[in-house]
Parts: structure tokens; C-alpha cells; sequence
């Protein structure tokens, strides 16, 4: 019964048609999301989470830091990888939905990971529930190389990450 409620709320949620929602050059967002997981015991307990900041430069074209953070505290050992990426994204104004194209490029570092350059292309959508919070949903295909010599020859062989949060604007 309560998933049959959570679902509800959350399709109701599709239907609310809040005020028209426009971004102003000069204004900010704030994205979360996060995820994790835990064996029966919690002796392996893996989480990650992803920030963004964003900064408007005109009412479409956005400029975002974002920071992700990845645990593991496995039976033994403790592990943890990080990127820090510069986004600059075109977000089409129609009405509470947001969708978003862009490109991205930063750092991957940490314990499990070659550290090692990231760049490539991203597309995604907001969700405004009302004039200042919306659901994100986004993904971004991550080229990895070394040197700019290298980008080229690894496209073929990326990675993609996904997204999916809260944001708040403001």
C-alpha cells in the first residue's frame, strides 16, 4: 500500500503545473543526488554523491562545477575515487520541463582509477515541482585520456555516468 501511495504522489507530482519558470542571466542552481548500497551486514557499503553549482550566464547557457564522490568500505579495505568536471550546458525553456545539451571536461582521480583526464558530451532534463526545486535527470558520456593526443583514439572506449537528483535554483 505505501508503494502504491509513493506512486501516486510521484505521478501526481507530473500533472502540478507550477508557475512558468524562466532562469535570469546571473542566476544560480544547486544539484544533489547520491546513491549507495550495503550487504546483509553492512560490512560492505558502497556510496556516491554528486554537487553541482551552476551560474547563468544568459537565460539559457549555463556554466556548472560539479563534484562526485565514490566509498567503498569493503571487508579490509576502504577505497574511494573522486571527479571534479566544468559543464557548460544550453537549457530550452519550455515551461516547468528543462531539457539540456552541453559538453563537459575534468579530472577522475582516486584509489580504483587511473587518474586521468575527462571530457565529452551530456544531455538531460529538469523538472520544475515548483518555482524553485526540480528532479534532474542526466547523463554524460565521459572520454578518458592522458593527453590531448589520446581523446581522439578513446572515444570509442568511455564511460557514461548518470544522474538523477534534486535541484534548487535560486
Amino acid at each position: 500500500m505505501k508503494k502504491l501511495m509513493f506512486l501516486l504522489a510521484v505521478i501526481s507530482m507530473l500533472f502540478v503545473v507550477p508557475p512558468a519558470i524562466a532562469y535570469q542571466q546571473g542566476d544560480l542552481e544547486l544539484t544533489l543526488g547520491g546513491s549507495g548500497s550495503s550487504d546483509e551486514s553492512f560490512d560492505g557499503t558502497v556510496f556516491n554523491i554528486e554537487a553541482g553549482l551552476g551560474y547563468f550566464m544568459t537565460r539559457n547557457f549555463e556554466v556548472i562545477w560539479r563534484q562526485g564522490i565514490s566509498y567503498a568500505d569493503i571487508p579490509g579495505d576502504d577505497n574511494w575515487n573522486g571527479s571534479t568536471r566544468i559543464a557548460f550546458d544550453y537549457n530550452f525553456d519550455l515551461d516547468t520541463w528543462y531539457p539540456y545539451l552541453g559538453v563537459n571536461v575534468g579530472y577522475l582521480y582516486g584509489d580504483t582509477v587511473e587518474e586521468q583526464f575527462i571530457a565529452g558530451p551530456e544531455a538531460g532534463v529538469k523538472f520544475f515541482v515548483n518555482d524553485t526545486t526540480f528532479i534532474t535527470a542526466g547523463i554524460e558520456y565521459q572520454v578518458l585520456f592522458e593527453d590531448a593526443d589520446e581523446a581522439d583514439d578513446n572515444f570509442d572506449d568511455g564511460r557514461f555516468v548518470y544522474l538523477l537528483g534534486i535541484g534548487f535554483k535560486f
